[in-house]
């Protein structure tokens, strides 16, 4: 699915009206339809609504939904934000069509005008949606304010209010919605954690937009769904042997740390690799050994790792879970890189090490995967003010320096050397639990090793990360999974994508 920015979208709705043709405000009548149909289904049956409206298309949006509500016999308030101004020619219209059905309509002018709301109120929030253009001030601020304090349900309609859709909404006054109901296609706003407390909810709409304009038009992000991985999923062949699934290498734990390490061979053999060579020290060998009898052992150190013995002869690499901070291994990497001219995929403290020697940086080779948590990402590359800074950060650095950056998070971004960016859609809040990420390195690895292409390792691995996930989740609670369970679901997640393509 292709994330549009606010101009894009807006652009979406002309195409779609010269194209289909439709009018603009038969547009807004399907799109208020929508809502409408929503609503109704949510069965709220006697409560009271009371529709927020600005003077743009988002509060005509909420002047049909109020026309429909009304028409349906449910009990109605509508008040509109006043500036003295008309509104667009579609809200004008939808509230002379209101006017006949309802004298229940008051004009906010100043703080006076705000209404005292019930515990059986509906609150609908159509102030301003995608079309904000800058930060709420004066009344406006002042009335998104005054809803936040109303704790029962609050609806937005296509995007909380005082929330840009594509850009930091950080020290706007932004509506707490419980519930989005936005239209088509999901905005960047919603995929960022610094957005979190204010959409609640979302649920897309499909109000029929033009498909030919989201074919042809060229998106910066993407949200990953089933189309794409269906796309890059590559069933095995019947007559294949283990080499052709081929030699995955991970670098992996230290004394004290060989959890990692089970962890990461574990998911790596889990995701299909045909074999894996775990480069382990002397003192995690039993370990690996005992918990994982399918992977190969290079003992190459005492506590951690020293070297990596004919690690260029290796399908794909893998390094960082569980290897520790030692200052030997700067060298190490250092070395590593130089022998591997294959994409690698590089983890934990591989990247920290990395940090503290940003020269490393400039050694790895080309279309190799990062995969930092945040703040990996920010020992690596720097602080930045706000989320949509960090976006551009990994793009610029996986465009400066020919990789691949996986920020790992609630929707995992994947930022590539061309610039485009995806975000998953799978997974929940139970998988932030130590370990995870390692096991995600270990699919990557296993990925690679089965020649999958790098940008195909990061989506498939992040999307059946996230499967399985959801699948443990569903079986022990968000609350109780820990990593050994994304492992066990991998084989339920790789049978989930397997049934959704049939």
């Amino acid at each position: 699915m292709k994330i549009f920015s606010a101009a894009q979208l807006k652009q979406w709705d002309v195409f779609t009206i010269a194209n289909e043709p439709i009018t603009s405000i038969d547009l807004m009548e399907r799109a208020a339809t929508a809502c409408y149909n929503w609503l109704i289904g949510k069965n709220f049956g006697t409560l009271h609504f009371r529709i927020f409206c600005g003077k743009g298309n988002n509060g005509g949006d909420g002047l049909a939904i109020a026309r429909m509500l009304i028409e349906h016999k449910c009990l109605v308030t509508v008040y509109i934000l006043e500036f003295g101004n008309l509104g667009t020619e579609d809200f004008q219209t939808n509230l002379e069509r209101l006017h006949p059905l309802t004298t229940d309509i008051h004009f906010i002018q100043s703080k006076e005008f705000f209404p005292e709301l019930n515990d059986s109120d509906i609150v609908i929030d159509a102030l301003f949606g995608t079309g904000l253009n800058k930060p709420p001030e004066s009344i406006s601020a002042a009335l998104i304010n005054q809803l936040n304090l109303y704790k029962k349900t609050v609806i937005s309609i296509d995007l909380p209010s005082g929330l840009f859709a594509d850009t930091s909404s950080k020290g706007n006054a932004i509506v707490k919605a419980t519930h989005t109901l936005s239209f088509q296609n999901y905005k960047l706003a919603f995929l960022l954690p610094e957005n979190e407390n204010y959409g609640g909810e979302i649920h897309l709409l499909h109000i029929g937009l033009h498909r030919a304009f989201e074919e042809n038009e060229p998106a910066d992000f993407e949200l990953t769904d089933e189309a794409i991985i269906k796309a890059v999923y590559k069933p095995r062949s019947a007559f294949a042997h283990k080499g052709t699934y081929g030699h995955a290498a991970l670098l992996c734990g230290s004394n004290g740390m060989m959890g990692a390490a089970v962890l990461s061979s574990l998911a790596c053999l889990r995701s299909g690799a045909g074999k894996l060579t775990a480069y382990i020290p002397k003192s995690g060998y039993q370990v690996l050994q005992t918990t994982v009898p399918e992977a190969m052992c290079i003992v190459a150190g005492e506590d951690y790792l020293l070297s990596a013995p004919g690690i260029e002869k290796m399908n794909a690499v893998g390094i960082g879970p569980g290897i520790g901070l030692h200052p030997s291994h700067k060298k190490l990497i250092a070395d590593i890189f130089e022998k591997v001219k294959t994409p690698m995929v590089i983890d934990a403290d591989a990247l920290n090490i990395m940090a503290e020697n940003r020269a490393l940086l400039s050694l790895v080779p080309k279309n190799s995967i990062l995969t930092p948590h945040p703040k990996e990402f920010e020992r690596l590359f720097g602080k930045t003010e706000n989320d949509f800074d960090r976006l551009k950060l990994a793009k610029q650095k996986s465009t400066e320096y020919q990789v691949y950056i996986i920020l790992k998070g609630h929707y995992s971004f994947i930022s590539t050397p061309e610039g485009k960016g995806y975000f998953n859609s799978t997974g929940n809040a139970g998988m932030a639990t130590a370990g995870s990420g390692d096991v995600l390195t270990g699919m990557i690895t296993g990925l690679l090793a089965q020649h999958y292409t790098p940008i195909n390792a990061c989506l498939l691995a992040v999307y059946l990360h996230g499967v399985a996930g959801d699948i443990a989740a569903a079986k022990c609670s968000e609350e109780a999974m820990i990593a050994t369970d994304l492992i066990n679901c991998m084989g339920d997640a790789f049978i989930q994508i397997q049934t959704s393509f049939t």
